[in-house]
């Protein structure tokens, strides 16, 4: 039987039923129907909690989102029933920290100004190749009091961008003060001060010890030690370390004087340092029954773990026991040692954003690797949303003004000067006049001198954002893409899934049918066909295309069954002639139509001919698979009819259907032209406002109706922008549209082409890049280049197209590929020279790439099994002039074994500390490390115990041989003591190359 449709074909003769062994049925179809529906619920419910102390009076009351994963917290764990949700940073700092990762001793501009409202603002600018994929484009952020703004925009080496065309599409046109440069290479550590303000990338958490039955803060932060299994949990959070002399993140305790204890927890977690303040380990007072060192450290924690003994019918923490006005989140631990699980339950205060990830039901983990995985990345998101809540919000935007305005204070005696004045409104990367070539050479050189002195120094400190390449073990993400055709030669117009097949429709040879790799395309229509837009109806068995264009476009509709038979019969290839019967006549001239997403209710059909929109449904049920033959007719356009005409004041240029919950006189249509977005009521043709775009150009890319908790609602799509409203249904003629606390928005940093929702996921396709968010909060988990992007169909399973190798795109929708060389940076005046999309000898040619929808939503899927580690190659760099000296490669995303890390470990300290025969080695009183700049991901230099802060003299060497790359700094380590002491630390989590 063929393992793809079950048709009876044998497995021998699989290869003659070819593509066209098509399911009326699949999986991906199935999940299609369900990426409309969407709950918070999954993330608590806001409950006023009241407690009482052990005299009986009743604690402060409080508001907190509750987690427990299911409606019944005490319903008992059966092994093997737990289901993964997909566990992520949300705005991971190698993602957000742009000026860091992108800007920071690269060649770039920044430019100062004032606003039509008179405040002052920043803006920086830097071209660069996309994570060395071959895709240079814009960078630029915009700082202002209110935050940070950024973008990416694409480069055109026939039009280099103005500062007032990167501001315009930020959606600043007026100005009190146009922007001019600032030249003073000291203003790259200002605007890296600015940055840090989003938050630190290193936490503190509190870890509280409650034992079973205690109700208040005083008898919990009493408990002098913890039990076996509190320890247990300890082991699994981090390492105890001595603080004494401790030299990394410290998490505000003392390393000199042991005044806030002898020992904490640490650890290092996908590139962010952990300190712990555990209740048990901070200083312990007999006299004072309040202690007040502990409430000191856990108490000013935004974030606190309560580990409670007794099982979990006993009495239950409420967050009121816990008298804090700064911690708003509280995870609540319980350890079951009759199957060795944990049990999870989140409080978090009212304000708090939702944060993810949500906790699986049941809240149960039996293996604590898992668990660890879990706990961390929800603690680390859970602190950043706290950082959004209006009371820290506040705090940020004042200090934020403050410094703007400080700055921009300092910098007023220079706006008379030239070096202001210069380039007001300049291009991006302007070429110097040749007069002054060498002088613009030379600051450049000293720009990107002191903005790596600038980085090194941060890197030191240990606050380099470092998340997303130090995860250790290769994990296969959801959003993995798959090869589906290496080599496909055409242009594609359009497309959409046919069961495991894609139908294409392309710019000159027609409609074709595509399996992969495994056999040729197939032709369905010849070329005199030209299709833009096609949906696959696999359980109404229709195939609705929109043919031709201008006065000559017009709906078509098929039956799939017919179109199959005719492939398996070998018949000719069908011609525009040949689908005359096809036609749905009322359509001639529409330039767009839109479908109901939901397959359960009635298909509806609405087409737009220039500003009208005609309204189509189907007459007859859906027909269940092949049974539709039975009708006897080819053309299903019989079974459509025409509803009704509808008028609007301009041509729609985005659509979308909305269901009501009834289905009768409350179904919508959102249409999008001018600068707003409508809301029409398909019963009467009433147009409502829903929302309003105050921009002066408008660039719609979708209305994505979503539906949470069964009530409707819109994803607008616009510019950067996402737009999530609530619709409520009808109420008689008019519709409620008002603002509700459930609205949010939030902005993409590229303009998209296309967006896809495939929850919890929302994805934007824009022209070189994928960009991943959350639906439910609109924070960013991910980004992959894809060079020459073009999304082709997304109703099912997501197809996009690229002019990328096959190796290249699933690299780069699984790992970010800037871990293994970062961009070039510009050294001179000259432009960046970027290659071609297309190699020397490369022929034009497409690749096809495919996301299986089921990854995406697969909330209820089992966690796949981890891949196996991945050996690093490491390679030696290039030779340099400068004395021999042993150069070591240092890469971002390891994955080595502990034995392959000691191996290196032995052969490094043999090359640094002059420990071989080989004569051309340093002697022990000269370390010497040649590594790249941007290897800070990886590499961080830290002194020993052997030595003091003032015994490490680094020094940054700027290289001018071409045989240099310009990146890579020279660190020479001047001092018997440092060089006896000088380890090296990388990402790989808590492994040490320990060169002592």
């Amino acid at each position: 039987m063929c393992t793809v449709c079950f048709c009876g074909v044998v497995e021998d003769e699989q290869a003659t039923c070819l593509t066209m062994c098509l399911c009326y049925s699949s999986a991906s179809e199935d999940l299609g129907c369900r990426r409309g529906d969407f709950s918070r619920k999954h993330y608590g419910s806001v409950e006023l909690l009241i407690s009482s102390d052990a005299d009986g009076a009743i604690q402060r009351a409080g508001r907190f989102r509750v987690e427990n994963g299911s409606s019944d917290e005490t319903s008992d764990y059966t092994p093997g029933t737990w289901r993964r949700t997909d566990v992520h940073l949300e705005n991971p700092e190698y993602h957000t920290r742009w000026f860091f990762k992108y800007f920071l001793g690269k060649v770039h501009q920044n430019y100062v100004g004032t606003d039509a409202e008179k405040n002052p603002f920043y803006l920086s600018v830097v071209l660069s190749d996309q994570n060395n994929q071959r895709v240079p484009q814009y960078r630029a952020i915009l700082w202002r009091k209110t935050g940070t703004l950024k973008i990416s925009l694409p480069y055109s080496p026939n039009k280099t961008l103005s500062v007032k065309s990167i501001l315009s599409a930020m959606n600043m046109d007026r100005f009190e003060k146009g922007p001019r440069e600032i030249l003073n290479p000291e203003i790259q550590k200002d605007l890296l001060v600015l940055e840090e303000q989003e938050g630190s990338v290193n936490f503190k958490f509190g870890v509280l010890y409650a034992k079973d039955g205690q109700l208040t803060d005083d008898e919990m932060f009493s408990n002098e030690v913890g039990s076996e299994n509190f320890d247990k949990f300890l082991n699994l959070l981090g390492d105890a370390i001595t603080l004494q002399g401790w030299a990394g993140y410290r998490g505000g305790l003392d390393t000199k004087n042991d005044t806030t204890g002898i020992k904490s927890i640490y650890t290092v977690y996908q590139g962010h340092e952990l300190m712990f303040h555990v209740s048990t380990m901070l200083p312990y007072s007999k006299e004072n029954k309040q202690q007040v060192e502990r409430k000191r450290h856990i108490g000013n924690d935004i974030v606190t773990i309560v580990f409670q003994e007794g099982d979990d019918a006993s009495s239950s923490f409420k967050p009121s026991m816990i008298r804090s006005h700064f911690t708003h989140i509280f995870a609540l631990v319980r350890y079951n040692s009759q199957n060795d699980s944990y049990r999870l339950k989140i409080f978090s205060e009212e304000s708090v954003p939702l944060f993810g990830p949500p906790l699986p039901s049941p809240p149960v983990f039996t293996d604590h690797q898992e668990f660890r995985d879990f706990l961390l990345v929800k603690l680390i998101n859970g602190e950043k949303a706290t950082l959004e809540t209006p009371t820290f919000a506040q705090k940020r935007q004042r200090t934020l003004d403050m410094l703007i305005r400080s700055l921009y204070q300092d910098l007023m005696p220079d706006m008379h000067k030239n070096m202001l004045n210069r380039r007001s409104f300049s291009d991006v990367l302007p070429e110097s006049p040749k007069s002054a070539r060498k002088k613009e050479e030379a600051r450049q050189a000293e720009f990107v001198r002191i903005g790596q002195a600038l980085k090194l120094k941060t890197i030191v400190r240990g606050d380099a954002p470092t998340s997303l390449v130090t995860t250790g073990l290769y994990r296969k993400e959801p959003w993995e893409s798959q090869s589906f055709c290496s080599t496909f030669p055409y242009e594609i117009v359009c497309a959409d899934s046919w069961g495991q097949s894609f139908l294409v429709s392309t710019d000159t040879a027609g409609v074709m049918l595509l399996d992969g790799e495994t056999l040729p395309p197939v032709q369905v229509f010849d070329k005199t066909m030209v299709v833009k837009q096609m949906h696959v109806l696999e359980p109404q068995d229709l195939l609705i295309t929109r043919a031709d264009k201008g006065k000559d476009a017009r709906l078509y509709v098929f039956r799939l069954s017919a179109l199959k038979r005719g492939l398996e019969e070998r018949q000719l290839v069908r011609s525009k002639c040949d689908c005359r019967e096809n036609k749905l006549e009322k359509t001639k001239g529409c330039h767009l139509y839109s479908i109901n997403t939901h397959h359960g209710s009635e298909l509806r059909i609405v087409a737009a001919i220039r500003n009208k929109l005609l309204l189509i449904t189907r007459k007859h049920p859906r027909f269940e698979g092949p049974s539709a033959a039975a009708t006897g007719t080819d053309s299903p356009v019989e079974e459509f009819q025409y509803i009704r005409e509808i008028c609007l004041c301009d041509p729609p240029v985005v659509m979308a259907l909305v269901d009501g919950p009834t289905g009768e006189n409350d179904n919508m249509i959102c249409v999008a032209y001018k600068h707003q977005f409508d809301l029409i009521n398909e019963s009467t043709g009433d147009a409502y406002r829903l929302h309003h775009v105050d921009a002066n150009r408008v660039n719609f890319v979708a209305a994505i109706d979503v539906y949470e908790d069964g009530e409707a609602g819109l994803l607008l799509c616009y510019n950067y922008i996402c737009y999530y409203k609530k619709v409520c249904p009808f109420n008689g003629s008019t519709p409620m549209i008002q603002s509700n606390t459930s609205d949010f928005h939030f902005s993409w940093n590229q303009m998209p082409n296309a967006i896809v929702c495939a929850f919890p996921y929302i994805l934007a396709f824009t022209t070189d890049s994928i960009e991943i968010r959350l639906v439910v909060n609109g924070n960013l988990v991910y980004t992959a280049v894809v060079p020459e992007l073009q999304l082709a169909a997304s109703r099912s399973d997501i197809y996009f197209v690229s002019s990328a190798p096959v190796s290249s795109a699933s690299n780069c929708s699984s790992r970010d590929t800037s871990s293994q060389s970062s961009p070039q940076t510009p050294t001179g005046y000259e432009m960046p020279m970027f290659p071609s999309p297309l190699g020397d000898g490369e022929a034009a040619c497409k690749h096809i790439f495919k996301i299986p929808l089921c990854n995406l939503v697969g909330r209820s899927i089992e966690r796949p099994l981890k891949s196996p580690l991945v050996n690093k190659v490491l390679t030696a760099p290039a030779s340099v002039m400068v004395p021999p000296t042993p150069l070591i490669s240092a890469t971002h995303s390891l994955s080595l074994s502990r034995m392959e890390i000691k191996e290196i470990a032995s052969r490094t300290r043999k090359e640094l500390l002059g420990d071989t025969t080989d004569s051309t080695q340093p002697d022990s009183t000269v370390a010497l490390c040649y590594f790249e700049l941007e290897s800070y991901l990886s590499v961080r230099y830290r002194l020993g115990s052997e030595s003091t802060e003032a015994d490490l003299d680094v020094q940054l060497h700027c290289s001018t041989s071409s045989e240099v790359e310009p990146e890579k700094v020279l660190l020479r380590a001047e001092s018997p003591p440092v060089a006896s002491a000088f380890s090296l630390t990388t990402s790989f989590e808590e492994d040490v190359l320990d060169l002592k």
